[in-house]
């Protein structure tokens, strides 16, 4: 029975990289197996009985709301040309400084990942506003594509995420089942809100590295990052009214929504619900608001979110035939045998998951994988929050690393033909290393994700 539960999981996957569409592959192949299952003697049909049982909950589950509703709010404030006023003024205020181009680009990516936490429409956007200024001032374009690529993968770590409020809602199951088979009948519980908080740190201390890191190249090897000549139309007073108009409103939303979650006024839905708004304001404020606009965000949205929910049907059909194969017993043992002890199954689950990242969506590894994995590791003893933090950095670098890096390829797709792909790879990889570094600083300094939410809550 578990090397059936094993052959799932592989025959998920090769369909999977087939293409086919990820929510009928999943429930499908599940299916399939489990009628082969209950032929043979080897599968109990009564644990399909949960199914509906498993979609009610996710239709009754409040965390969940939060998704369309962030995804509304992310592609809302793609509309609202926030992140050309953002671009356009930080290039102003960090254009003279050498390299201050390249950082300028980091800023306003961790500024949109706040604000939006979509990470295909930020390195898209952000691809097309300021890749070509940046090769026009001279930029070698490994540096600009790297710079692109990791300021938009931001918005998978820097809350409010859409894979943090997915890894939320997963990891408080997974750290229940966890505490109920250890027989504690009074389980704590780990929120988005938790996952939120512990992310910020490590999400700025990788804005923090990349900056270090463009500072040093532009020291280095300057004729990679050529200074660009400033502009005399704007004086020093002008220059901070600019700033100002252009960074506030995009602080204020981000301070509504994380600031109201973090100090217990509003639950993550409720602030997703105030970041709608927002963005809908800030959208009206820009002259973009119109019933044009609002119809294709509204679509947009509904298909995203359509996407999202069908997956996490599929993932519960597959999870429960995956059950009653023995697969959660036969990933508890194999985990609990590897050398290392818990050093040992955290590294092996990290670097599946990096692994499964080159060609798996996000939300499928957060559907599929992690219920798995979760209550076993978490069972060890590991804090949820931390573990939530790692499982979101690591998806994070997966989006970076060459040759089947999501993020290349959405840049790839609006970068002019004469900027190869080789020079896209050769320009991210310095960032992969850093989002290495960062998980190794995380991985020895764990209080870096669970110091804030302590206090906090």
């Amino acid at each position: 029975m578990e090397w059936m539960a094993l052959l799932l999981f592989g025959c998920v996957i090769i369909v999977l990289l087939a293409g086919f569409p990820v929510a009928f592959s999943l429930s499908g192949t599940a299916l399939l197996f489990a009628l082969i299952g209950s032929m043979t003697g080897a599968f109990d049909p009564a644990f399909l009985e949960a199914v509906p049982n498993r979609i009610f909950g996710v239709m009754l589950n409040q965390t969940l709301v939060a998704v369309p509703l962030f995804v509304f709010m992310g592609v809302m404030l793609e509309k609202s040309r926030l992140a050309e006023n953002l671009l356009d003024t930080l290039s102003a205020l960090f254009g003279p400084v050498r390299g201050g181009l390249s950082m300028a680009v980091t800023l306003v990516g961790m500024l949109l990942a706040a604000s939006t936490g979509i990470v295909g429409a930020t390195v898209v956007t952000m691809g097309l506003l300021s890749l070509p200024t940046m090769l026009k001032r001279g930029y070698d374009p490994g540096v600009a594509t790297g710079t692109i690529c990791a300021a938009g993968t931001l918005g998978q770590i820097i809350p409010p995420s859409i894979i943090l409020v997915l890894l939320g809602d997963v990891l408080s199951s997974a750290y229940q089942q966890a505490q109920l088979g250890q027989g504690i009948f009074s389980p704590e519980t780990v929120s988005v809100g938790d996952l939120f908080a512990g992310a910020l740190l490590p999400g700025l201390l990788l804005v923090f590295l990349y900056l270090v890191w463009l500072a040093t190249l532009a020291i280095l090897k300057p004729s990679k990052m050529p200074a660009h000549v400033a502009s005399a139309a704007d004086d020093a007073q002008t220059l901070l009214v600019r700033v100002m108009k252009a960074l506030l409103p995009p602080l204020v939303l981000i301070l509504a929504v994380l600031g109201s979650i973090m100090v217990g006024i509003a639950t993550p839905t409720e602030a997703a619900a105030v970041g709608s708004v927002g963005a809908m304001v800030l959208a009206a404020s820009q002259g973009q608001l119109d019933r044009k606009c609002l119809t294709a965000v509204m679509r947009r949205t509904a298909r995203v979110s359509s996407m999202v929910f069908l997956i996490l049907v599929g993932a519960s059909v597959f999870s429960l035939v995956f059950r009653g194969f023995g697969g959660d017993d036969f990933v508890r043992d194999l985990l609990s045998s590897l050398p290392g002890g818990v050093f040992g199954a955290v590294f092996a689950v990290m670097l599946v998951m990096f692994l499964l990242g080159f060609v798996l969506d996000f939300i499928e590894i957060t559907f599929v994988v992690v219920p798995i994995v979760g209550p076993v590791l978490l069972s060890m003893g590991l804090d949820p929050v931390w573990l939530g933090v790692m499982i979101a950095i690591n998806l994070q670098t997966s989006f970076l690393t060459p040759p089947f890096g999501f993020a290349l390829f959405y840049l790839r797709g609006v970068a002019p033909e004469y900027v190869t792909t080789v020079q896209i790879y050769r320009g991210v990889m310095p960032f992969v290393a850093i989002q290495l570094i960062a998980l190794a600083i995380l991985a020895w300094w764990p209080s870096l994700a669970t110091w804030l939410p302590d206090r906090i809550y």
